[in-house]
């Protein structure tokens, strides 16, 4: 029996936070009910879906930062996503379906399906694993960055978000080549200041501690290596 890989991102369009993809294999007859587009199933469903899908099923997460996102742009960001988390299942799929387009990585074949994760159960699998842990990041960062109510928009470019960028510049985990974030970067007259530097080393810290309490999260899940 071929093992079947389906893979899916949450995360290209935000003007904050990373791009997080998921893979996954489910076992035959895994009797999982309800799996469709994470999108369109309520956060505390989602919750219930993903505690099943990582109970039975090989899951692996790729993660690519906003900064990284800046250096090689969100189409090569997204690859490099989905990439990480096949590199994080613990077996090799003999098919590997992609929401969307296939993946353009050497020595990998695989094959886009068009609205993959209302289709295919492996892809709605790996849609809601994605957007569960980027959710719980944007959660966590938003006592970071409270003015922009990250735990609600998720980074996504709402009225509120728009504003609190405009009244308040980017912060380190906004997308600095995305439109508007370009366009409301801190000044060096702000940059150079004392409590911007204070504030700056302060919000490094706190967000150097929460990517560490995530990546224990993804290891205690085993959806990293």
């Amino acid at each position: 029996m071929k093992i079947i890989c389906g893979i899916d991102e949450v995360g290209r369009g935000p003007l904050a936070g990373p791009v997080v993809s998921a893979a996954v294999i489910l076992p035959i007859g895994h009797g999982i009910i309800g799996l469709k587009d994470s999108k369109k199933i309520s956060p505390k469903i989602r919750e219930e879906l993903f505690e099943k899908i990582i109970k039975i099923s090989d899951v692996g997460i790729g993660v690519v930062s906003s900064r990284q996102i800046d250096k090689i742009n969100i189409l090569q960001a997204t690859y490099k996503s989905m990439e990480k988390a096949l590199y994080n299942l613990k077996r090799h799929p003999d098919r590997i379906m992609v929401d969307g387009f296939a993946l353009p990585l050497k020595g990998i074949k695989s094959e886009g399906v068009i609205k993959g994760d209302e289709k295919i159960e492996q892809i709605s699998a790996a849609s809601i694993i994605a957007k569960v842990a980027r959710d719980k990041f944007m959660k966590l960062v938003d006592s970071i960055f409270p003015e922009y109510e990250f735990k609600n928009n998720k980074g996504y470019g709402t009225k509120n978000h728009i504003a609190a960028l405009k009244d308040n510049k980017a912060t380190l985990i906004h997308r600095k080549t995305f439109r508007p974030v370009s366009e409301n970067l801190p000044s060096k007259q702000i940059t150079n200041t004392v409590s911007y530097k204070a504030q700056l080393s302060n919000q490094k810290h706190s967000l150097k501690e929460i990517n560490k309490e995530i990546n224990n999260w993804f290891k205690l899940n085993a959806l990293i290596k």
